[in-house]
């Protein structure tokens, strides 16, 4: 029985690790066709068909990727061991806690499509007269830039409002949504328990709420500077923002484990009932 728990979840692991393992060697492969000497007319056609082949492999990573976590997350919840990753599983599993999880990972979707500028609203440029663009319409842009950033995908749905979807952008923007709202929910549980006195920090869970948005900070800061200010600052922060998230991912991951430890009781089992 123990056995066929283990096989199962490892299951799980195994597609997780294959997605990202999938996207890394994606990312990489495709990097090699970024040399301009490379993009020759007889070569436009066949790097193009690449960029598209780059987004099927990469969406078939996702998914592998989500379907792992479900799995992984579904046998944890199941057979309820009592180490804390099963404590995490429980605790996200309920009704109220995939509420809180769903609409933080939406809105904190937007929220990173924003200011990563993968949602473009400008209101002074016209798209068609600027840029010539058919509206709506889209493209692949194949070429050329560094590896993570190529291939993009331009799409104009008004003549102000467009997306501009990066890879490296597209993959962070899943993954550290699906980590905040991971320690959402997590959080808004341990500081309900909190509440009652049952042993919960509500300065951890408090914690676990503010340090679940990256890129807020510096977003916030320069909507209250000046407007040649807040332009520059907002420049630096866009040239910083994948730095910033990518070493807040770290602190992500090891926060719901701090905040497992507050839901956990001296038997090992968990305060929060997954129904």
């Amino acid at each position: 029985m123990d056995s066929h728990i283990e096989k199962s979840t490892n299951q799980g692991k195994k597609l997780i690790i294959l997605g990202f393992v999938t996207i890394g060697i994606l990312f990489l492969i495709y990097g090699r066709y970024q040399d301009p000497e490379l993009l020759t007319p007889s070569a436009i056609d066949t790097i193009q068909r690449i960029a598209y082949g780059f987004y099927v492999i990469l969406l078939v990573s996702f998914g592998a990727i989500g379907f792992g976590i479900y799995r992984y997350h579904r046998e944890k919840v199941e057979n309820k061991r009592n180490d804390l990753s099963t404590i995490i599983a429980i605790t996200t599993w309920n009704q109220k806690s995939r509420k809180i999880f769903v609409a933080t990972f939406i809105g904190y979707g937007i929220f990173f499509s924003l200011v990563s500028g993968t949602l473009v609203y400008q209101p002074e440029v016209d798209f068609s007269y600027h840029y010539g663009a058919e509206i709506p319409s889209g493209f692949v842009a194949p070429c050329c830039d560094k590896p993570g950033y190529m291939p993009q995908v331009i799409i104009y749905l008004t003549e102000h409002i467009g997306l501009n979807i990066i890879p490296i952008n597209l993959v962070l923007q899943i993954t550290v949504s699906y980590l905040v709202g991971l320690n959402a929910a997590i959080a808004v549980n341990a500081y309900a328990i909190s509440k009652k006195g049952r042993g919960a920090s509500s300065i951890g869970a408090i914690a676990g709420l503010f340090i679940a948005c990256p890129t807020c900070a510096g977003s916030f800061l320069s909507v209250f500077i000046g407007t040649a200010s807040g332009i520059a600052l907002s420049i630096a922060l866009t040239q910083m923002q994948t730095f910033f998230i990518a070493i807040s991912i770290p602190v992500l991951l090891v926060t719901p484990y701090i905040m497992a430890k507050k839901l956990r009781n001296s038997d090992g089992s968990c305060k929060i009932s997954s129904s």
